[in-house]
């Protein structure tokens, strides 16, 4: 059966700020566990005026006091910020406070631009090309305590958490696979490779002490409302955001307006917009295309009120796939 997760960036709306959002996420949080969804993820991003869960792993901690069962995790740790042995530590102590519930995403990309890169580390040196190196030291610092060991995670060392490769493109594929960690496509805004990356992915796969056999997340853009004219109007905000962001003014989540073409191309080609009965059909059609494990939504919705309602009914269309048997997968 394919798992239904979300993915929340904590968006901070035109008129509010990052409190209000944060705790907009812990809302969310709760009702996407009374719903039944299996992860709640977070992403670190920086220098966005429209995101405020850049400290990923405090806003983590604020999430998983506010639950009790959902796993919590990154979405990922952009992991060329910060030194291996940090990252241990922060999700160690996330996992010593929620045992059993704590995931660490681990991406490569800075999650930001070059500048604010350079201020959040200083320097350069390592970077993108070191992040096949940083992981095995981070796992190392992960695994129980080796005879020896001068260096230690306190807490972390031994922990016990879900250890996830993200990526955008095949480099994140072959590394998961080689490493024999579960994988998670960022399709929700990087599409063009997902096919070639899922492909490499499952047959490169190495099993290892962490993973028997490949585990596939797959990000996926879905708004839903009760029209599929309500849900292209509240998806405008996000068509908003990505405007702005490639005109280099990322700010925060605009309104949703009715003057602008909701056009599913590029980055977005393979989000679902639509009332229950398009997402049933297109996200059933995605399930059974891809095989995914799992199916991480996310998606930008400027009233909480209809981002609520649309996790709602992403749910329920996601329970009448599993029990009518729709998406059968593609891959066994």
């Amino acid at each position: 059966m394919t798992r239904l997760s979300l993915l929340d960036l904590a968006p901070i709306v035109e008129g509010g700020d990052a409190g209000e959002a944060l705790r907009r996420s812990l809302d969310l949080a709760r009702h996407a566990e009374a719903l039944g969804y299996h992860r709640f993820w977070m992403a670190e991003h920086h220098n966005m005026p429209g995101i405020a869960s850049a400290a990923t792993a405090v806003a983590l901690a604020f999430v998983g006091a506010g639950t009790s069962s959902i796993r919590i995790g990154a979405g990922g740790v952009m992991l060329p910020n910060h030194a291996p042995l940090i990252i241990a530590e922060q999700f160690g102590t996330l996992a010593a406070l929620y045992p059993g519930r704590v995931d660490l995403g681990l991406g490569r990309a800075p999650g930001t631009d070059a500048m604010t890169a350079r201020a959040l580390r200083r320097h350069l040196a390592g970077g993108a090309e070191s992040f096949p190196s940083d992981v095995v030291e981070l796992l190392r610092f992960l695994a129980p305590v080796r005879e020896g060991q001068m260096v230690r995670a306190v807490p972390g060392s031994g922990a016990e958490m879900e250890v996830w490769i993200l990526g955008s493109s095949t480099f994140g594929a072959q590394l998961a696979a080689v490493l024999g960690l579960p994988y998670a496509f960022a399709s929700h805004f990087a599409p063009a490779q997902l096919d070639e990356a899922v492909a490499i992915y499952r047959a490169q796969f190495q099993p290892s002490e962490r993973l028997a056999k490949p585990c596939l997340l797959l990000g996926l853009t879905i708004v839903a409302a009760d029209t599929d004219a309500e849900a292209r109007r509240l998806f405008t905000s996000l068509i908003q955001s990505f405007i702005a962001l490639r005109a280099g003014h990322p700010g925060p989540l605009r309104a949703p307006v009715d003057d602008i073409e909701a056009r599913l191309e590029g980055p977005l080609a393979e989000a679902i917009v639509g009332g229950p009965d398009t997402v049933r059909a297109k996200l059933a059609s995605f399930i059974a295309r891809t095989g995914a494990d799992e199916i991480m939504v996310t998606s930008s919705i400027f009233d909480h009120a209809a981002r609520r309602h649309s996790v709602d009914i992403i749910a329920r269309t996601h329970a009448d796939i599993v029990q009518h048997g729709q998406a059968a997968p593609a891959v066994a």
